[in-house]
């Protein structure tokens, strides 16, 4: 049995799901979890109960996201698009222009995500290449693009961010967490923030500073106090 983002279950889900796993009854199927992220982080921070952990991270394969595998992409879209053309549907590829947007795209639902992106947009494009307009109409109804952080995006993050934060308030039960959860919770955002920021600008500290909009002394002094790894790796801007 294939559980999707077991980290998306609400606590009391996770809980039923821990009593399914301990009496499976006649069919004792086996149960595979998948989720986006560390699962060890996502026990400490509140998000997936303990015993959940322990019932299914016996074995752990550890996949990166299409984001960190840019050169798959294309890849991936010609495939896509030759299943399409095998399984009756017409032949297509991608334009130039749209090969870079592709390349630029976040892909938050990853490989799926994508297929399915490739598959409308096979079907529904005018002609045999797919341009750049028809690729940005269809990621508009998708999940925010890289850098495209206007209000409807920052109200999305507000409320996954507040939706960890009961979680993990949850999780402690009429106990509250222990002193000192602001500065934690920053500590746990300004990681990834200032981690992806290097990554998106090749590692160049001053561009990075630039993004971000704070002084590079102040970020230098991040990069130490976090202790982020600073590698020159591919743009993603």
């Amino acid at each position: 049995m294939i559980i999707e983002e077991i980290s998306d279950f609400s606590l009391e889900s996770q809980a039923r799901l821990v009593q399914m796993i301990d009496n499976p009854g006649e069919y004792s199927p086996r149960f595979i979890a998948t989720m986006q992220g560390s699962m060890i982080e996502s026990v400490e921070n509140g998000l997936i109960r303990s015993d959940v952990f322990y019932r299914l991270g016996g074995a752990t394969i550890e996949l990166p996201s299409l984001r960190e595998c840019v050169d798959d992409i294309l890849i991936l879209t010609e495939h896509f698009l030759n299943l399409l053309e095998k399984e009756g549907g017409p032949k297509r590829q991608l334009g130039i222009k749209a090969q870079d947007l592709f390349r630029a795209y976040s892909w938050p639902g990853n490989v799926r995500q994508l297929q399915n992106v490739v598959k409308r947009l096979g079907l529904t494009a005018r002609e045999h290449e797919i341009s750049l307009t028809e690729v940005e109409q269809s990621l508009e109804n998708q999940p925010e693009m890289e850098g495209s952080f206007g209000k409807a995006g920052t109200e999305k993050l507000s409320s996954d961010i507040e939706r960890h934060l009961r979680r993990y308030f949850d999780l402690h039960g009429n106990i509250l967490p222990p002193v000192g959860l602001y500065n934690r919770i920053l500590k746990e955002l300004e990681i990834p923030l200032i981690g992806v920021s290097l990554e998106a600008t090749g590692g160049n500290q001053a561009k990075c500073a630039d993004l971000l909009g704070i002084n590079r002394n102040t970020l230098r002094k991040k990069i130490s106090e976090l202790d982020i790894k600073v590698t020159r790796r591919r743009k993603l801007m």
